[in-house]
């Protein structure tokens, strides 16, 4: 099967912004989806059935497949009732992108415990709880693909988003072991962080900027992970503005000790510790 053609993926928080792209450039190629959006505001209150029902509309509308979905990632049972929407409409599920977000920033001294909980449930848990209710489906089949959206907020890290942060580059550590863990059942994981103009950044970064960065752009790079031609697995990728590049961890060559070193050691050797001169990609030593 070529592509995403005859395809059935999920598309969390499909219902704008990036997610809706998404969801369009699917349907357009093929693929049967199931447009996820609990319909809240970027901060995660409230819901409604407007979002994800015009997205379905508008794919409809382009003769393609699909179908609203108005659950939260955020629990087990909302999960079970995203894919129990594919199996039911559609008979099956191949992809799955997490994609559903909210945002509530604040400095980390200023951070309460519900900004916290409340952040990483729908990014982290969410995206637990989804694959999770998927990955059954996936092993059976001997075929299945997932996309978790990551961020340069956690790779890289940014002010005012401890919570954003973490939660995004979780998801890489959970990428890695569902990379793992997937192999022999042709279930292949990757991470895209995208920069894109969407009401989740409209105030974030300047406007001249998210002019640049349409989430058009970033569609086709999501899709491409979701074909049967895509092999790869494990992958991180930033994809924005027409750029698509790689991100991977590297270790230097760092330095054995023979004995266990003193402090005056370790520090005498710090510089040949942390160059990065020759450095390789990094490698579980226990993995």
């Amino acid at each position: 099967m070529s592509g995403v053609q005859g395809r059935v993926v999920v598309v969390t928080g499909a219902g704008g912004g990036l997610g809706r792209a998404y969801a369009l450039l699917l349907a357009r190629s093929g693929a049967s989806v199931v447009v996820n959006d609990l319909g809240g505001a970027r901060d995660g209150s409230g819901a409604g059935h407007s979002m994800a029902d015009a997205v379905v509309a508008e794919i409809r509308a382009l003769g393609g497949n699909a179908v609203a979905n108005y659950d939260s990632v955020t629990t087990a049972r909302g999960a079970a009732a995203i894919v129990g929407t594919a199996i039911e409409e559609f008979g099956a599920l191949h992809g799955v992108v997490n994609n559903a977000g909210i945002l509530r920033d604040a400095a980390f001294h200023k951070m309460a415990d519900e900004q916290w909980d409340a952040v990483l449930e729908v990014h982290l848990a969410g995206g637990y709880h989804v694959t999770r209710e998927a990955w059954p489906h996936f092993r059976e089949q001997g075929f299945g693909r997932v996309v978790m959206a990551t961020s340069t907020s956690g790779l890289y890290g940014n002010f005012g988003q401890s919570n954003y942060g973490t939660a995004k580059n979780a998801l890489v550590g959970l990428v890695n072991t569902l990379a793992l863990e997937g192999a022999k059942y042709n279930i292949r994981v990757n991470a895209v962080a995208p920069m894109a103009a969407t009401r989740m950044t409209e105030d974030v970064a300047p406007a001249e900027l998210l002019e640049k960065l349409a989430p058009e752009h970033i569609a086709p790079v999501v899709g491409h992970l979701l074909t049967e031609e895509c092999e790869d697995s494990g992958t991180v990728l930033v994809a924005g503005g027409g750029q698509v590049h790689r991100v991977q961890l590297f270790q230097s060559k760092g330095v054995t000790f023979d004995d266990v070193p003193t402090l005056q050691q370790v520090a005498d050797r710090w510089k040949d510790i942390t160059s990065m001169d020759g450095a390789v990609p990094g490698t579980n030593p226990v993995g």
